[in-house]
């Protein structure tokens, strides 16, 4: 078992870190205090800069205008991306976009590329994706209102979702909608490609999250879909497939979503470290000589270890065998990782004191905006039962 990182992915790795340290970092307290918008500018010209040092769209196929990085590798490049709240935007593998991509890339037609996925891949757009909806639980997603009738050559969405995330300011939106209500659950719905523009398609607003709304990509949406019509040719794959869709982006965007965690656990710790050594409780008394502060750093540097090397190794188990056999692996990373990162963030904020609550760094941000970690993409307690009944029915049939 080699646990050793190749010399040219650390260069890599490296060479992401000084551009999040030098480039990034610096425009956090504008975003913080200002707002998505008041960085817009800079973002643009950064996300130049990552074009012309070749690291744009890390996780997308070389053949698409990707580094065609393994899953593993990006996951090691989203952990640095994630020490800063815009970096997988300015690299172009934020999310909800990064998805979006990879089912287009998988399902799309050659028409969906062009119009769709070419502008994505370049930056000149965004997207979003439309499935959570605020009058059924999301920890049962295949069941929704949202309906697609055909009429002739067109569907007729009609439909109420919310925590659409990114789609003030989104070109399009992938909608998860019912098109065949007798069909067995699985196969009822499908994904439509919806452009912003079409008559019907309303955001009603950007929903408040912990007292903030957010906005353009740094937000979340409730939308509208009324008499909305699209042709026919902007579903995506066949009718019926939504859910499975559905389904390939979420074996690698919890890998993406993890190692993003980890790098926030790796941001928040050397806060934590930073003001513990600087940080004086009375003349010549650092904050660090404290022993339940000691604890707490020593307890953090553990189980950030342990969540990173589980995140990998739930990375190369779906390259070596795929999601489907890798999927006791990505339920466990899904709730002990999210654990994990709440633990960290809520251990910063409680050693910055009153200066954690602020958005002088970025810990109350996270704390806020990461704490739908346990509930996206399926809930703790949903996973967790997912992994004890796969457990205990090895058990009860001799495999374990």
């Amino acid at each position: 078992m080699d646990f050793s990182i190749p010399q040219q992915t650390l260069e890599l790795l490296a060479r992401v870190r000084a551009f999040i340290n030098e480039e990034a970092i610096p425009l956090e307290h504008a975003f913080l205090n200002e707002g998505f918008g008041a960085v817009l500018p800079g973002l643009e010209r950064l996300r130049g800069r990552v074009k012309d040092l070749g690291l744009w769209l890390p996780q997308i196929p070389k053949e698409y205008g990707g580094m065609g990085l393994s899953l593993v590798d990006h996951g090691l490049v989203s952990a640095e991306l994630g020490r800063c709240p815009l970096g997988h935007y300015l690299f172009n593998c934020q999310a909800p976009d990064a998805g979006n991509m990879e089912i287009l890339i998988e399902h799309g037609t050659q028409a969906q590329k062009q119009r769709f996925l070419m502008p994505l891949l370049e930056g000149k757009t965004r997207s979003c994706f439309s499935m959570t909806e605020p009058e059924h639980a999301g920890s049962n997603p295949v069941w929704m209102s949202t309906t697609a009738v055909r009429e002739g050559d067109q569907y007729v969405i009609n439909g109420h979702k919310w925590f659409t995330s990114g789609a003030d300011g989104s070109a399009f939106a992938v909608v998860m909608a019912v098109t065949d209500p007798s069909a067995p659950p699985h196969a009822r719905t499908s994904q439509i490609l919806v452009p912003a523009d079409t008559p019907g398609f309303e955001i009603v607003c950007n929903t408040s999250v912990m007292g903030h709304r957010g906005e353009g990509w740094a937000s979340h949406a409730e939308v509208r879909y009324t008499n909305c019509r699209v042709p026919v040719e902007n579903l995506l794959g066949k009718e019926g497939e939504g859910f499975a869709i559905a389904q390939d982006r979420l074996g690698p965007g919890r890998i993406h979503h993890c190692m993003r965690w980890i790098g926030i656990c790796e941001r928040a710790f050397e806060l934590i470290c930073n003001y513990a050594v600087h940080r004086e409780v009375a003349p010549g008394e650092p904050l660090g000589s404290k022993q339940f502060v000691q604890d707490w750093i020593a307890k953090s540097r553990a189980e950030i270890n342990a969540a990173r090397w589980m995140v990998l190794h739930a990375a190369w188990a779906i390259e070596k065998h795929g999601a489907k056999a890798a999927r006791e692996e990505i339920s466990l990373i899904k709730f002990h990782v999210a654990g994990v990162l709440m633990d960290v963030l809520d251990r910063g904020i409680q050693i910055h004191g009153g200066l954690g609550m602020t958005d002088d760094t970025p810990l109350a941000f996270w704390f806020r905006n990461e704490r739908a970690s346990r509930i996206y993409d399926g809930p703790d307690e949903v996973h967790k039962l997912v992994v004890a009944k796969r457990i205990l029915k090895e058990v009860a049939g001799g495999m374990r």
